[in-house]
This record gives C-alpha cells, sequence and structure tokens, in this order.
C-alpha cells in the first residue's frame, strides 16, 4: 500500500525530532534535490546535502531538545516549524527556531528552504 504524502512528511518529521537527521536526508531527498540555506548556502544535490548533514550531526556534542511546533501540507508543499537546541563539540550553543518550507515530489524533497527566527 503506498503512503499518503501526508503519512510521509509525518514521518519524516518524526525522524527530525529525534535527531535522526541524516537518515531522514538519506530517506526522503531526491537525487537532484536543492537546499538553500537562511545564510545563502546552497547545495545540489543529495549527496551534497548528505554530507553538510553529516558534518552538522558529527559536531553535536549533545541534543538538548528537537521540539515540533507546527507541520502543514497543502499540495506538495510542506511546512515545518521546529525549535533545534543543540550543544557543539566546539563549546558553542545552537538554538534555532526554523520554518523548513519543503517541495515534493513523488513522496521525495525536490527543493527545501530553512527560515531561522
Amino acid at each position: 500500500m503506498e503512503q499518503s504524502l501526508n503519512e510521509i512528511f509525518s514521518a519524516k518529521n518524526e525522524m527530525v525530532k529525534k535527531g535522526q537527521i541524516v537518515k531522514a536526508t538519506e530517506k526522503y531527498f531526491a537525487s537532484d534535490a536543492k537546499t538553500h540555506d537562511f545564510d545563502g548556502t546552497v547545495t545540489v544535490g543529495k549527496s551534497e546535502m548528505l554530507a553538510k548533514m553529516q558534518g552538522f550531526a558529527d559536531a553535536i556534542n549533545k541534543v538538548n531538545g528537537i521540539t515540533l511546533h507546527n507541520a502543514s501540507l497543502h499540495g506538495d508543499i510542506s511546512f515545518a516549524e521546529f525549535t533545534f537546541d543543540f550543544d557543539m563539540k566546539d563549546g558553542s550553543k545552537v538554538l534555532w527556531h526554523e520554518i523548513l518550507r519543503t517541495v515534493w515530489e513523488n513522496g521525495q524533497i525536490v527543493e527545501e528552504q530553512y527560515f531561522k527566527a
């Protein structure tokens, strides 16, 4: 039985809430996916995004919390509002309130943009 986009979107959000950001990227990103970060960074292709996410995940010392506040799906576009709270290995702290805007095609992410508050 084929999963609905709502089920796929919910499953991805559950993975992110558990800190499984690299696994979620591997599972849900299309090979030609593009991302746009709030700082202007752009990735082109799943492999580039996987390398970025793996590097970020490897720099995390402790996950203090990942909270999903709101999630919405309209057609092939979804929005998810998260707070990420991490202690990093370099001694810095990451506290991001972020909105992810995702464009889906055939159950895979083809574009994702990150907005930080």
